[in-house]
């Protein structure tokens, strides 16, 4: 969990820098070269994105994998994945 944070916080960072550098480098050139820069620095920032959303995902299967080997430790069945989506409490 500390770890997706980590990933989190360092992509805001590069996000942060990225709008800096942006912003510097458009009043020292212009805005051509700048605004390609600015599609490259934003292709960055949503791949690494993309590595934090499968890294996300690892973790909860992970943590999915430990809860349900637990369950069946102390005897407990663990619901199956469609259970919580049956549960309907309203008139339709």
């Amino acid at each position: 969990m500390f770890e997706l944070l980590g990933k989190a916080a360092g992509i805001v960072v590069t996000g942060l820098v990225g709008v800096s550098a942006y912003e510097v480098l458009k009043k020292a050139v212009g805005a051509a070269p700048v605004h390609r820069a600015a599609v490259a620095v934003t292709e960055l920032g949503l791949r690494g994105t993309r590595c934090a959303e499968v890294a996300a995902e690892s973790a909860r299967l992970k943590v999915a994998d430990v809860v349900a080997e637990a369950r069946e430790r102390i005897g407990e069945e663990a619901p199956p994945p469609a259970a919580a989506a049956e549960v309907d409490n309203h008139d339709h």
